[in-house]
């Protein structure tokens, strides 16, 4: 097999040919769907004249063309694997083609393929080339025309992009509906949904007064599960006019629910597809981390109808134009709807754990990468999160005011088209009168940047001067020489020795007790004046950059950070620094085979704490949580896989034991027999509330264990539920753990995503039998490799969070992975791709476990490999 080719952002040329106007009719089928598409098309003005016509298909039959009603012979036309080739065309034409398309067949779940009885699409980024013969690239925007026919009793909701315009029957008990969607889009934008669905509706008055019909598609089991993702479209309808004047376009707005999805949601036009897990939610069957996902996704999807529709991306290397922005106004809104620090702690923490470990990766990229193989593998955390920090900046930078006026500018301007990422950056340019010609590099250069910062106090003069340094360590394909300085927000304040804040006075201005600096250049020095104390500096509050912060903090400056700073993310950030100080001393002590001991400073923050009354209870639950392994690897420069997970135990345990009667209080004290509602303050409570009993479980003790016990069989709702059977599932005491852990997955057998949760949370157990549980639950009736979900929930949970045995070895938890993602590279490319990462991250392990790691990869990479996992196991063994 000849190796894939890579595309290069530099070598983009204007598409031949535009597509004005496309009208489609799809004949339903299992096996031979028929899907007959005309095409107005015209030479790109931007073009020579007499060029080809190249369209891409895949996994096609064509047994129709013509240009202008005149059928082609075969030798006028060119077909093999991926395109059509057309040596000879008009300048303006008519194309009419017919193929016949496999869906039962496509495992891949891109394109039209089936789920369960369902039909239903996936086309963002190339799965439009699976339907039928077209220029499938985002910078070809057309107006869609879409006639769907089938059969009546199987297929009685018939759905696509835009307003119904016809519908009636056929013979022999079919039917169509015909669809019209007025905007002009590109073909990843296309949806199509037929099956047999329910649906609850509602509406929504717009702004300037008009009614839209909202509709949420579902199996009729599931249509108790629907009530909160319609408020969450409502309230994020209403926010985006609010908060960005943005006003949605069409008389209806549909989402449909799909079991087999490989993403967690599409915002085609008009129709999103959800994958059923970022949907459907009730108490009795979902988390409260689930509630907040579900509505955060909703309104992720919606806002892209402005973001992502209205203005797209001129080509797929802009993903993030799209992605970041989204992104960066969902974080926005569930911050404004829930609570602004947990938001912004819950998405560091994700960026800090996860995306960090992309940039320190094989496959680290910017966010606007230069090349690809496989557009697929750059629907990633740098994209995406990374991508949100970039805009937040903007935001930083230019202030509220005037970063509205750039998105206004930038919607109104180039509403309608295909655009770069310049053109959004030079629209914040413009109005915030600032040039951003260097903060660009924030596109170009991948690696997480560090920032080392000094601090030196004056006494006589009351002068504090902060030196920061700022570098981005080497990454493949970009050597550390190469890197530019970035620009960047670095925003901060100063504590006295008591804890309150001190007036900033920077080159003699007053600055209030929190302002933020920029950053330009590798280095710099920043002037206090008036400080009457050698201050605490409380460094990158908000996390204002997507950086790295090194400086020279001591436990007690960390601890008065934790107890004083009124900079909510700084307290949580303090906290966890000096948490990662106690583990690290702890596995220090484990590797030289001495007795371990808790960190006093931390155990007086963590009393403190608990002791102290918070107006915030989902923050303190945030504060009382440790580092997980993950980010704690993060940190060091060569991973102790056991080691971390010793001394994480060691130390959750010791807290737990030494401050048992405070947390018992805790536990008590947010006891509620209100009912079940996933409001902000009752989700603080069963956080605060699940913490504590974490901590009284981890000391093994069988009153904490009893705890556990009785609020798994209170059956309150699925938080307390699911809390209590993790700590039963996951500790020593089996007798206890395993009846809990079999009446669960008996009672909720019938529910798919709830027996997501029940695959999770017995493979994410420390244990070391855990292999074998894993091999067991791949068996399992309500496992099916085919299913996103399942793969997601069973294998990608076990791999990403269970690291103490994904990392044995004897290499049994790499062997599995990768015989897992051998067979998923035949069935589902794109979910291969993504499963295989933790195969891929070695380089700081030890030495054996790279040998085992890089004897996998190779093992995969003698297999014939699509494209998707060709890239990234190239890119891993380089």
């Amino acid at each position: 097999m000849a190796e894939p080719q890579a595309i290069h952002l530099k070598d983009y040329l204007p598409p031949a040919y535009l597509v004005d106007d496309v009208a489609l009719k799809f004949d339903l089928d299992d096996h031979a769907t028929r899907v007959s598409a005309r095409l107005k098309m015209r030479r790109h003005p931007q073009r020579e004249a007499g060029l080809p016509l190249e369209l891409f298909g895949t996994a096609l039959r064509l047994t129709h063309i013509a240009i202008e009603g005149q059928p082609l012979d075969e030798d006028e036309y060119r077909l093999d694997a991926e395109r059509l080739v057309i040596a000879k065309v008009p300048e303006r034409f008519e194309l009419t083609t017919e193929v016949i398309i496999d869906p039962a067949a496509n495992t891949a779940l891109e394109g039209l393929y089936r789920s369960s009885s369902m039909f239903c699409t996936q086309c963002e980024p190339e799965g439009f080339r699976r339907i039928t013969y077209y220029p499938d690239r985002p910078d070809v925007m057309a107006t869609f025309t879409t006639t769907v026919i089938g059969d009546r009793e199987r297929l009685p909701v018939l759905l696509s992009n835009g307003n119904p315009t016809e519908s009636g029957e056929l013979p022999n008990g079919r039917h169509f509906v015909t669809w019209r969607d007025p905007f002009p889009k590109p073909s990843y934008l296309f949806a199509l949904v037929a099956g047999a669905l329910e649906k609850v509706e509602d509406h929504f008055t717009t702004v300037s007064g008009r009614q839209v019909t909202l509709q949420i598609w579902v199996e009729r089991e599931n249509l108790d599960k629907t009530e909160f993702a319609m408020g969450a479209l409502k309230r994020a309808m209403k926010w985006d006019e609010e908060a960005y004047g943005r006003e949605y376009d069409l008389d209806l707005f549909m989402i449909v629910a799909v079991n087999d999805f490989n993403m967690g949601a599409m915002e085609n036009k008009g129709l999103n597809i959800f994958n059923s897990s970022a949907v459907l939610a009730n108490p009795a069957t979902t988390v409260d981390a689930n509630f907040q996902r579900v509505e955060g996704i909703v309104a992720h999807e919606y806002f892209h109808n402005w973001s992502g529709n209205r203005v797209t991306c001129r080509d797929w290397f802009q993903l993030a134009l799209k992605e970041g922005f989204t992104v960066f106004r969902d974080q926005s809104f569930s911050a404004d709807v829930n609570s602004a620090p947990v938001k912004r702690i819950e998405d560091v923490s994700v960026l800090r754990t996860m995306q960090f470990a992309e940039d320190a990766g094989p496959t680290a990229h910017p966010v606007r990468p230069e090349s690809f193989i496989e557009i697929s593998n750059f629907y990633t955390l740098t994209v995406y999160e990374k991508g949100a920090e970039i805009v937040r900046m903007l935001r930083q930078l230019l202030g509220a005011e005037r970063f509205r006026t750039g998105a206004d500018l930038y919607f109104s301007r180039f509403d309608g088209q295909a655009v770069r990422v310049e053109d959004f950056v030079s629209s914040m340019s413009e109005a915030g009168d600032v040039d951003l010609t260097r903060f660009m590099r924030w596109y170009a250069q991948a690696g997480t940047p560090v920032l080392d910062v000094e601090g030196e106090y004056d006494a006589k003069a009351q002068v504090y001067r902060l030196k920061v340094r700022q570098h981005t360590p080497a990454t493949p394909g970009q050597p550390a020489e190469r890197k530019l300085p970035l620009h960047l927000p670095l925003r901060l304040g100063l504590l006295d020795a008591g804890g309150a804040a001190i007036p900033l006075w920077l080159d003699g201005e007053s600055r209030g007790t929190d302002t933020v600096v920029e950053l330009f250049e590798a280095e710099h020095e920043f002037r206090f004046e008036r400080v009457p104390s050698a201050p605490v500096p409380s460094l990158l509050r908000g996390f204002s950059a997507p950086v790295k912060l090194r400086f020279p903090y001591d436990r007690e400056q960390l601890a008065l950070l934790v107890k004083y700073d009124e900079d909510g993310f700084n307290r949580w950030d303090a906290g966890q620094r000096l948490a990662l100080a106690a583990i690290e001393e702890v596995m220090l002590a484990l590797q030289a085979g001495a007795e371990p001991r808790l960190d006093p400073t931390l155990l007086d923050v963590f009393t403190h704490l608990l002791d102290t009354p918070s107006d915030d209870l989902a923050v303190l639950a945030e504060m009382l949580k440790l580092p997980s392994e993950a980010y704690i690897a993060g940190e060091q420069e060569a991973i102790d896989i056991d080691a971390i997970h010793q001394a994480r135990r060691f130390v959750t345990r010791a807290l737990g034991e030494a401050l048992e009667p405070r947390f018992r209080a805790l536990f008590e004290a947010n006891q509620s027999e209100a009912p079940y509602a996933p409001s902000f303050e009752q989700i603080a409570q069963r956080s605060l509330r699940n913490v504590a009993l974490g901590y009284l479980c981890a000391t093994g003790g069988e009153k904490a264990l009893h705890l556990a016990q009785h609020q798994f069989e209170q059956d309150r709702n699925m938080t307390d539920v699911r809390a209590a059977l993790t700590l039963l599932a996951h500790s020593d005491a089996h007798q206890l753990g395993d009846p809990a852990v079999k009446a669960f997955g008996e009672r909720w057998a019938h529910d798919p995503l709830v027996m997501d949760q029940w695959f999770a949370i017995q493979v994410t157990r420390p244990q070391p039998d855990v292999l074998d549980r894993v091999r067991f639950l791949m068996r399992h009736p309500a496992f099916s490799i085919k299913n996103p979900n399942k793969v997601r929930a069973l294998i990608g949970a076990f791999a990403n969070l269970n690291r103490v045995n994904f990392h044995r070895l004897d290499g049994e938890g790499y062997r599995l992975v990768a015989d897992v993602v051998i067979e998923l590279n035949r069935l589902n490319p794109d979910i291969a791709a993504r499963i295989v990462t933790p195969l891929t991250r070695f380089q700081r392990l030890d030495a054996k476990r790279q040998s085992l790691m890089r004897a996998e990869l190779e093992r995969i990479r003698r297999e014939p490999l699509s494209r998707n996992l060709f890239e990234v196991i190239e890119k891993a063994l380089a």
